[in-house]
């Protein structure tokens, strides 16, 4: 069954709470979201909180999946550009789906949804993201239609002895 996408949902308590335990499971399962195993709610809630300021400052915009028991199940968010020469195209930040979903073609889902409302944006003419090298990532993302344009040796530092590329992706939607 698909997952119900939802661009700016209210947030509560419910909402808060799945996606903090979403990115919680993301990470502790490996997922390449800004955290490295093992990690906890309360690690990972000053960073949610730095997305939720965001969004109240109408710097960002929050798009969650939820799955048909109505659970969290995937989020990005849409953040847009305040350089006033970079205003035609947004930041794709924190593509997470539920482990519990992997291989179900959530992931593309979600893309493709971020797609559609980016679309809507006025004046947005490209998709921007970043990702962990090592992974497979780039493949994923260059599957759904992104596209290489950038990529820093070593900027990511998993562990003392593992560095990773950061890989810019770039999804123009001319």
């Amino acid at each position: 069954m698909a997952l119900t996408f939802t661009l700016d949902p209210a947030v509560d308590p419910t909402l808060r709470d799945g996606v903090l335990d979403l990115w919680a499971d993301v990470s502790n399962a490996g997922g390449s979201v800004g955290f490295v195993p093992p990690v906890t709610r309360e690690a990972i809630r000053p960073e949610l909180v730095k997305h939720f300021a965001a969004m109240a400052e109408g710097r960002t915009r929050l798009l969650v999946g939820r799955d048909a028991d109505g659970q969290v199940a995937a989020t990005a968010f849409l953040t847009f550009n305040t350089h006033r020469l970079m205003t035609h195209w947004v930041w794709l930040y924190t593509v997470m789906v539920h482990p519990r979903h992997q291989g179900k073609g959530y992931g593309r889902d979600l893309l493709a949804a971020a797609e559609q409302e980016a679309r809507r944006f006025d004046g947005i003419r490209a998709i921007r993201l970043t990702c962990r090298g090592g992974q497979g990532l780039e493949r994923f993302y260059g599957s759904c239609g992104y596209k290489e344009v950038g990529r820093i040796p070593d900027a990511i530092r998993v562990a003392p002895d593992d560095h990773r590329d950061d890989v810019i992706m770039l999804l123009p939607l001319d």
